[in-house]
């Protein structure tokens, strides 16, 4: 399990976590509101929604005999 989408790219069996595009979108929302004028004290703090599930198929049939059909269809995103 890894902590960065990349590190599955690269060849690492799965990455469970925050999906960064979503992450990144609300980034853009806050610094609107602070241009706006919106004090950072007075925004709420968020805890991400969205979250991304990522295989990398090709070391996964090295690591598991069969594909786990469960873990597979979880997936948000398969590497093959």
């Amino acid at each position: 399990m890894y902590s960065a989408g990349a590190d599955v790219d690269a060849g690492g069996l799965m990455y469970y976590g925050a999906d960064r595009e979503d992450s990144y979108r609300r980034v853009a929302y806050f610094v609107d509101r602070i241009l706006k004028g919106a004090k950072p004290a007075d925004l709420p703090v968020e805890q991400p929604t969205k979250f991304e599930f990522v295989i990398n198929l090709k070391t996964a049939k090295t690591d598991w005999p069969n594909d786990p059909p469960d873990v597979l269809a979880r997936a948000t995103k398969i590497i093959r």
